[in-house]
């Protein structure tokens, strides 16, 4: 796939039935966390610089490795 290319996925739908509105909305907002739609349009909502991504990756990455040395000390 090249850059600007568009993505074709299935849309994301529930079925309002007997059990009524909220419930739906509660099924839907899992499956949208599920397909990692709102993390991407959170990640979306703001530009961020490639070197300000870069670093803020590699943040993210170093917090997980002292977490999981933390947690083999720790068992």
């Amino acid at each position: 796939m090249s850059v600007g290319e568009a993505v074709q996925c299935k849309p994301v739908e529930v079925q309002v039935g007997d059990k009524g509105l909220e419930r739906a909305v509660k099924h839907l907002k899992r499956k949208m966390a599920a397909e990692g739609i709102l993390r991407e349009l959170k990640r979306r909502r703001h530009y961020m610089k490639p070197s300000v991504r870069r670093r803020k990756k590699e943040a993210e990455a170093a917090r997980r490795r002292r977490k999981r040395i933390k947690m083999e000390r720790m068992a």
